[in-house]
């Protein structure tokens, strides 16, 4: 079993930064992937960004590319989600995850473990 604890969440204007930040404990060594996802009201839930803990690859969808930073310096150490420019489009509740086995790091179908998440609003 693996526990995920998101924080860093909050409220900020258009384009400012935020640094969210997901605690992991339990059995963290056994997933090979992370990702932090979101979900907007009325809307699916989306994997923005994916790191993988084999070969330290990033993965993120374009609407983020050059905004969002994912990262971890290792299993033990927290997940980061560094936002920069941020924009009202970004309002979402954010979700970090995590996953053995992943052919698709950007589905969020592949993860097995899901944090309660935490808000970000952007206002304009």
């Amino acid at each position: 079993q693996v526990q995920l604890v998101e924080s860093g969440g909050g409220s900020v204007q258009a384009g400012g930064s935020l640094r969210l930040s997901c605690a992991i404990s339990g059995n963290a060594a056994s997933n090979n992937y992370m990702a932090w996802s979101r979900q907007a009201p009325g809307k699916e839930r989306e994997v923005v960004a994916c790191f993988s803990m084999i070969d330290r690859r990033t993965t993120y969808i374009d609407s983020v590319k050059g905004r969002f930073t994912i990262s971890q310096d290792n299993v033990k150490n927290p997940l980061y989600l560094q936002m920069n420019s941020l924009k009202p489009e970004d309002t979402a509740m954010y979700y970090c995850a995590a996953g053995r086995y992943i052919a698709d790091c950007l589905r969020v179908t592949e993860y097995d473990y899901w944090g309660q998440g935490t808000q970000v609003t952007v206002s304009s």
